[in-house]
């Protein structure tokens, strides 16, 4: 009996990844079995462990589920958050316009799926990649680095460029047709559209964009912490997630939530951190405190939580302090403030 011919597929759910899992499933017939790594930047699906709602009132589905389960295909979703730290903190070939090291996130991922690969016994990586679409990761050279640093040269499939691109080890075998593959390149999305059409695909946005690392407002964040602390972890990522973010004028870091969810996910953090409240309104997580800022953290947490006159809750080094604050001026907050849109105006 021949040998039945299977692929890992790296999926984000995305539309150049459905397109991709389409192409080696559908069209060509082989066995494929989608991956999804959880780095712990996915806006949506961040916003879905939170459970804040969309603006049409529901709450968002994971998207690499979601599409696996329209395309009806096998998926495995892996969680890879801790160990991705150090991408995003050392990448070896640097970050693209914000904090975003897009070559070091595809090759940590492509030798996370060659493990799986010869473990599991798949016989080559299908990726959504498009050739000349993002100019961090995706033009010819960079395409080259990868396949190099991954060791993986001739056993990665990108079938919506596969055309323009070296034919690879499963063609050169005959385990799948170049002529079903695309020919599609640069940054338009028309004919992936158009794709989506024939294949009856549904997808969120075409262009992606669903990663904190890409976002001014989240690289000003991280910039702006790095400038206080030699190193960050995961805390420190992480709470880079939510809230609104200020820095006080004697070096504390607050964190306010700004609805349910966030508060949610704030008080995940109160073992960890000074903490102030303000019963059922809001909690700000305060990092590097300085006690000298008592007086701005109440009248700040008046101000986002109350009207004229607010009780507020401290806990600092575990003791519990009540004050009485009235709100401070939206000018001297709007000073205060990082990676807001107020912010990014004021650079």
């Amino acid at each position: 009996m021949s040998h039945k011919p299977k692929a890992l597929v790296l999926f984000s759910g995305g539309l150049d990844s459905q397109l991709a899992a389409v192409n080696i499933s559908k069209v060509q017939n082989i066995e494929v079995k989608l991956i999804h790594f959880y780095t712990g930047f996915c806006i949506t699906e961040h916003k879905r462990r939170l459970g804040i709602p969309n603006k049409d009132g529901k709450i968002p589905q994971n998207p690499a589920l979601k599409a696996a389960a329209a395309l009806e295909l096998p998926i495995e979703i892996i969680d890879i958050s801790q160990e991705y730290i150090n991408v995003i903190l050392n990448p070896k070939f640097g970050y693209g316009k914000n904090i975003n090291p897009c070559l070091d996130c595809r090759i940590f991922m492509l030798l996370k799926l060659k493990e799986i690969m010869k473990k599991e016994g798949y016989d080559f990586i299908v990726t959504g990649e498009v050739l000349g679409q993002r100019p961090m990761s995706q033009t010819k050279d960079k395409l080259t680095i990868v396949e190099k640093e991954t060791g993986l040269k001739g056993l990665i499939v990108r079938p919506l460029s596969a055309k323009l691109l070296p034919e690879t080890i499963p063609e050169e075998k005959d385990l799948i047709k170049r002529e079903l593959m695309w020919d599609i390149s640069g940054r338009s999305r028309t004919k992936q559209i158009n794709l989506a059409k024939t294949y009856n695909i549904d997808y969120e946005q075409p262009s992606g964009g669903c990663c904190y690392l890409t976002d001014e407002h989240f690289a000003i964040k991280f910039k702006e912490e790095l400038s206080f602390k030699k190193s960050l972890n995961w805390d420190d990522l992480s709470l880079m997630t939510v809230g609104r973010h200020l820095r006080l004028p004697n070096g504390t870091k607050m964190i306010i939530s700004r609805n349910e969810g966030e508060t949610r996910f704030l008080n995940g953090f109160k073992n960890r951190f000074d903490w102030a409240y303000v019963e059922n309104k809001a909690i700000a997580i305060l990092k590097e405190l300085n006690e000298e800022d008592i007086d701005y953290i109440a009248k700040i947490m008046a101000r986002y939580c109350g009207n004229n006159t607010t009780k507020v809750t401290l806990s600092i080094n575990k003791n519990m302090i009540k004050e009485l604050a009235e709100p401070l001026e939206d000018d001297i907050i709007n000073n205060l403030k990082i990676g807001d849109m107020d912010h990014v105006r004021r650079r």
